[in-house]
């Protein structure tokens, strides 16, 4: 089933207002937003909803308070949408939507939606970098670094959930051709979806019923500069950084995190893994040493002629 991961992330929330501006500084582009809230969107069209808790569209809420209500993955094509409606329609009610999506749960609870995916093609430059020993892919006189450089995320990358049982979560997910990467052992497992080479797009860490419910998601950007940069401008926006910058060990991909309004994290993230099936997943014990190659401390500015602030 060619699944390709994460089109939309909906969200019900009790502050409209403060969601919408996050995103906007996050990057994302607003459509069609109102004071009720809206979608936001990445280069490719995958993007994030945000809605009124009380809106009356939304999926009922978790039991936890979190404010995910729905995510909606985007599949290759109508075939696939048919073959997941099949499969899932074996053990539960699927509902199909006026626009031709697919709605239902999971097993544990979580609603879940397959969609034909919004996924659309664009251009946007790779991050060029020039080292001895290799071709330069920067040629002379080709400066790389633009302090007023847009920086926009250009697909959504992740998502990761805290679940109450990981193996059951992951042999739901088996079932729709999702395949294990890695795994952290007893905690969870990072899975990609057969359309979709990502290291993972989905995730999910082992916790206490209390906590269901979406523990961060990111969206995908150039490279590591522009999760510096972007991250940077975040934080001078009053933004708290929750975790970052660095780059985990697991798909290799470089990373900040920010506490958002929505209640759950928003990573930033850069240079992930591809993976198919000839690949063997590992399997280590979840720490700092296994998290990260490396953590960074953001601070201010400061320059050589003093000593950095305190």
């Amino acid at each position: 089933m060619k699944i390709l991961g994460p089109d939309l992330l909906v969200f019900g929330v009790d502050h409209v207002p403060a969601c919408c501006e996050f995103l906007i500084e996050y990057g994302l582009t607003p459509v069609g937003v109102t004071d009720q809230g809206g979608r936001f969107e990445a280069m490719d069209g995958t993007g994030v909803l945000i809605l009124s808790s009380d809106d009356p569209s939304l999926p009922p809420a978790l039991s936890s308070g979190n404010t995910i209500r729905e995510t909606i993955y985007g599949v290759q094509d109508a075939q696939t949408l048919e073959a997941v409606g099949r499969e899932l329609s074996k053990d539960r009610e699927v509902r199909r939507a006026a626009d031709g999506s697919l709605h239902c749960t999971d097993d544990l609870g979580f609603a879940i939606a397959f969609q034909v995916t919004v996924r659309k093609p664009y251009a946007a430059a790779a991050t060029l970098t020039n080292a001895p020993g290799s071709p330069p892919q920067r040629g002379p006189n080709q400066v790389a670094v633009d302090p007023d450089a847009q920086i926009r995320p250009r697909t959504l990358s992740h998502v990761v959930f805290f679940v109450p049982d990981a193996a059951r979560m992951e042999a739901f997910y088996h079932r729709l051709g999702f395949r294990v990467t890695d795994r952290f052992t007893g905690t969870g497992a990072f899975m990609r979806p057969e359309g979709n080479a990502d290291h993972h797009a989905l995730f999910f860490i082992q916790t206490p019923p209390f906590m269901q419910g979406c523990e961060h998601f990111a969206f995908h950007l150039g490279g590591p500069s522009d999760v510096i940069q972007a991250g940077s401008r975040l934080v001078a926006k009053g933004y708290q950084s929750y975790w970052g910058p660095g780059r985990h060990i697991f798909g290799s991909n470089w990373f900040w995190y920010f506490n958002s309004p929505m209640g759950v994290h928003v990573e930033y993230d850069a240079d992930m893994d591809l993976h198919d099936d000839a690949w063997t997943p590992r399997e280590a014990t979840i720490g700092a040493d296994a998290s990260q190659l490396f953590l960074m401390q953001h601070r201010e500015k400061w320059s050589p002629g003093g000593p950095p602030p305190a």
